[in-house]
């Protein structure tokens, strides 16, 4: 896992990537901002009242040297955020409507990465992940020819990195969902140095079983291929044909996934989410996430029960999104 985050920090050391943090009295957030200037990794953005940011900070004993404060009600460039807002919205915001809207801080927050004052964000540990995902949606939207955000979780025990999605945004994925996911999946992998080999899960290879679940899954593989001829995927698999070479040659002779995949693509939420738990809890495996895939520019969501470490990480692996 150190050498996980070490290898982000080298990617991302000395670029002067900015990073909005808009719950800016939070512990947890001051703790980690405090901690990213202070090793000059990244250059943060916090939202809030200076004064009352400023207040808590002491309280805390962390410094907010190298911390920038954005505070909505006094931003002395909110007009080129409410202008931008409302061209954005088309129609589905008056002026005054953006100028009420843009207080929130997480609406504020994502205006900054849209006008690139900022190059990504991190919100969620003060806010559901409608308040953080809402936002990115309506206004940094998702990139040409993805539909849908996503989620992944990178899964990382010693040596061992994979990744699983979605396993945070979307319930029922069609197959057009799921091979864009599969394929912003790979993305990612490449991100933390992982050669994608994708595989699409499902309780069948190759046929091994009909049905309408299977089926879904067997579409979006060809569809995937489509899209990107020259990744490396394959499906539908059960998961040892997709895991266990000596089950692959049995059940799956001719593919190009050779029970060596190491991105795995589940057939809905349910299944990923209760995939990735169990690596976690009875695998021991270390699960990073969930890396929201798939929007314009990074925005990452923090689980309500995260810790000043958590943030530092995925500030990290926004910043190497960015």
């Amino acid at each position: 896992m150190s050498d996980l985050f070490s290898t982000l920090k080298e990617k991302v050391s000395g670029q002067q990537i900015k990073i909005v943090f808009p719950e800016g009295l939070d512990e947890r957030i001051l703790t980690a901002v405090s901690r990213l200037a202070s090793e000059g990794i990244l250059q943060p953005i916090l939202i809030g009242n200076q004064q009352e940011v400023t207040n808590k900070a002491k309280e805390l004993n962390v410094t907010l040297d190298g911390v920038e404060i954005y505070d909505p009600h006094s931003y002395a460039e909110i007009d080129q955020l409410v202008a931008a807002f409302v061209e954005r919205r088309k129609g589905k915001a008056t002026e005054e409507d953006a100028r009420k809207i843009l207080l929130d801080e997480n609406y504020f927050g994502t205006m900054l990465v849209h006008l690139e004052k900022a190059q990504g964000l991190v919100s969620g540990a003060a806010h559901s992940t409608a308040d953080t995902v809402r936002p990115a949606l309506q206004i940094i939207k998702t990139k040409e020819g993805i539909k849908k955000t996503s989620g992944v979780f990178i899964m990382v025990r010693d040596d061992e990195k994979y990744v699983f999605a979605d396993c945070a945004i979307n319930i029922a994925p069609d197959s057009q969902d799921l091979a864009e996911i599969a394929i912003a999946s790979a993305e990612t992998a490449n991100m933390f140095n992982i050669d994608p080999r994708v595989a699409l899960l499902s309780f069948s290879t190759k046929g091994s079983a009909k049905s309408p679940e299977t089926e879904k899954v067997a579409q979006a593989v060809q569809i995937a291929k489509e899209l990107n001829p020259s990744l490396v995927l394959d499906g539908e698999f059960q998961f040892d044909a997709a895991f266990v070479p000596s089950v692959a040659e049995k059940k799956a002779p001719g593919s190009v996934i050779k029970g060596d995949a190491n991105v795995f693509v589940f057939p809905s939420l349910e299944a990923g989410n209760i995939g990735y738990k169990i690596a976690q809890r009875l695998g021991n495996f270390e699960a990073v996430g969930p890396i929201l895939q798939g929007l314009n520019k990074p925005v990452n969501d923090l689980s309500r029960g995260c810790n000043a470490e958590d943030v530092y990480k995925l500030a990290l692996i926004t910043a190497a999104q960015a």
